[in-house]
């Protein structure tokens, strides 16, 4: 009685003693509320731990996720740049247009002689 006095908040001094019966009756309402309270208790604190696991897990996949993200793009970056280094060894695209116009001349330079042979019979005929 005295312990649920002071569970209920109450102070009291002199508290009249009870049956057997009734005793025994409190006893147990008392340890059985008490058996509830603490799988209340301990389930809730399951249910917190699991959760906890369950963030934690999704965290360290996030991490992991990331992780590899940031390698795909440092790899990413490692191809671009050696592609640059390609592109800038190669002849640069005026330097192209000049090799192309030569070319082209050469070429017509070359039709020209063809085709003064071919003039030259003609103007020893007339």
């Amino acid at each position: 009685m005295r312990t649920k006095m002071r569970i209920m908040g109450f102070h009291a001094e002199a508290i009249k003693p009870l049956n057997e019966e009734a005793a025994a009756e409190l006893g147990a309402n008392l340890l059985g509320e008490a058996i509830i309270f603490a799988c209340a208790g301990s389930c809730l604190l399951m249910e917190f731990w699991r959760q906890q696991s369950v963030k934690h897990r999704k965290e360290v996949q996030h991490v992991a996720s990331l992780q590899s993200l940031r390698e795909d793009v440092d790899r990413l970056e490692q191809a671009l740049d050696e592609l640059q280094l390609q592109v800038q060894e190669t002849l640069p695209r005026s330097a192209l247009d000049q090799l192309r116009a030569e070319l082209l001349a050469t070429l017509q330079e070359f039709k020209t002689q063809i085709c003064e042979p071919e003039a030259d019979p003609e103007a020893s005929e007339e």
